[in-house]
């Protein structure tokens, strides 16, 4: 008994030691510098509590689309960000030393998928021959319509590409200049549920519609237990948003100015789950690479093998250990 009180103080001030050695640490953590395609991750992470008790500095940079977070991840100007498949295997291409430290993948019914005007005469992916396709070059809507072309024989030169943005695609879609649009959700769910376009193929069974978590080799050699824990809020933020799709869909809402219905809609009907980085993943994402290059598109080989990060699949946390 004579123990217990020093004993006490002892516990005490090693509790008080490791806490203090815990905070020090934290504070020296350098902030992750995170892409965002029009705040949809960070409307993600904040709407679920994920941006809650964060140990480092998150520092946000905001991009339009795929192409220049690419760029900026190229460049060294971010740690991370979120790329589909053709935007990736184009930021590999043009020489970036990035690893994939986490896959998400989209399980919908018009996640991606390529749409013509409702009183169209194309019945088929063989009728686009000779007709105009907006999509976004580079996109996951440009490897959509290349992989239906060949799906029924044609290729890329059997039809004419017009490169535009979505709220520009839409338009030309709906006034005629163009015969079909390749593209991915929201914009499906809005141009058939307002438009009444009709799905002429969907993306569902052509891509893997995985989205990719990029980060620098820079960053995943220095900033590595920032890059764990991000991408386990990342899991856990999208695990809850498959159980609050109306709460998902009004954080979104409120970015992107589209009706709530139209995201409630979305979100309903998507399911999103982490995928571990194996080689059946690595293997398709090989293909998509091929065909660009067989297309043109891209002007050499690219082993994509070389932009995967296996390690980080031991890193994955439990979706009940919530940070908030």
């Amino acid at each position: 008994m004579t123990f217990a009180t020093p004993f006490k103080r002892l516990l005490l001030s090693a509790a008080l030691a490791v806490g203090l050695a815990t905070t020090a640490h934290a504070a020296d953590l350098q902030p992750l510098r995170v892409a965002n395609q029009k705040s949809t991750i960070k409307a993600l992470l904040e709407a679920s509590g994920e941006t809650n008790n964060v140990p480092y500095t998150i520092q946000w940079s905001e991009f339009p689309s795929a192409s220049p977070l690419g760029e900026a991840l190229n460049a060294g100007a971010v740690d991370v960000g979120a790329l589909g498949d053709a935007p990736y295997v184009f930021a590999l291409g043009a020489g970036a030393a990035l690893k994939v430290v986490r896959i998400i993948h989209a399980e919908g019914r018009n996640t991606t998928a390529l749409v013509v005007p409702k009183d169209s005469p194309i019945k088929t992916a063989a009728d686009l021959k000779g007709k105009k396709i907006v999509t976004g070059r580079g996109s996951i809507g440009h490897y959509l319509a290349i992989k239906a072309l060949a799906d029924a024989g044609l290729t890329s030169q059997d039809v004419q590409f017009i490169f535009l943005l979505p709220a520009e695609s839409r338009l030309v879609l709906d006034n005629g200049t163009v015969d079909a649009w390749a593209t991915w959700d929201p914009y499906t769910t809005v141009v058939t549920s307002q438009s009444h376009a009709r799905v002429l193929v969907s993306g569902k069974q052509l891509l893997s519609n995985h989205l990719y978590f990029a980060a620098t080799s820079q960053a995943i050699a220095d900033k590595r237990p920032q890059l764990e824990d991000f991408v386990a809020r990342v899991d856990r933020a999208y695990a809850w948003a498959n159980t609050h799709p109306e709460e998902y869909a009004a954080a979104q809402a409120k970015i992107t100015g589209l009706p709530l219905a139209v995201h409630i809609e979305v979100a309903k009907d998507t399911h999103l789950s982490p995928v571990a980085i194996d080689d059946s993943v690595i293997r398709g994402l090989q293909a998509t690479a091929d065909t660009y290059q067989k297309e043109g598109l891209l002007p050499r080989h690219i082993d994509v093998s070389q932009g995967f990060d296996k390690r980080f699949n031991a890193t994955r946390t439990p979706n009940d250990q919530a940070s908030r």
